[in-house]
């Protein structure tokens, strides 16, 4: 029971810290002339991960914690800090696009165009079966599924408006 709650502390810290760079980075990024697109569904995004990380507190915080699993996680949040310090301070939980950037070329983003989603996607199925909660997982696995439909196909549009207009 302590490890899950630590565990479950450490998440919900991490994710906290990482929406105070969010907000400093979204506010530069505006300042510099940036533009935030898809706004419409940020409340939905932060609705589900919102429900996803509360769900895990009212479900898991007494369960045995799989140590196979939690290791899996690790290795998720090793790719999470290479995501992150790969693209910087230009990282946001929003899209915000600034006049004359080029994209992140580098560490994962030269391997997919989305790593960041791919490290959440699997953040979200993990941390669920860390407490053998392997339904929660499907179920937030479905429903994230579905919310990185949107959310791409708004960056993507986002970013290929950007880079039309540059040409």
């Amino acid at each position: 029971m302590i490890l899950s709650i630590a565990i479950l502390a450490l998440v919900t810290a991490q994710r906290l810290g990482e929406l105070v760079v969010a907000q400093r980075n979204t506010r530069r990024l505006l300042a510099q002339g940036g533009v935030e697109r898809g706004a419409e569904h940020y409340p939905l995004m932060v609705a589900l991960h919102a429900a996803w990380l509360g769900g895990l507190w009212t479900l898991a915080w007494n369960r045995p914690a799989n140590l196979w699993w939690v290791m899996a996680y690790a290795l998720l949040e090793v790719l999470r800090v290479w995501v992150l310090t790969s693209i910087g301070r230009r990282w946001t939980t929003r899209i915000i696009v600034v006049p004359g950037e080029t994209l992140v070329r580098k560490g994962p983003y030269r391997l997919i165009p989305h790593p960041n989603y791919a490290v959440v996607a699997g953040e979200i199925a993990v941390l669920p079966l860390v407490f053998g909660l392997t339904g929660y997982a499907a179920v937030f696995s479905v429903l994230n599924a579905a919310m990185l439909w949107l959310r791409i196909g708004a960056e993507n549009a986002a970013l290929a408006d950007a880079t039309s207009t540059q040409t």
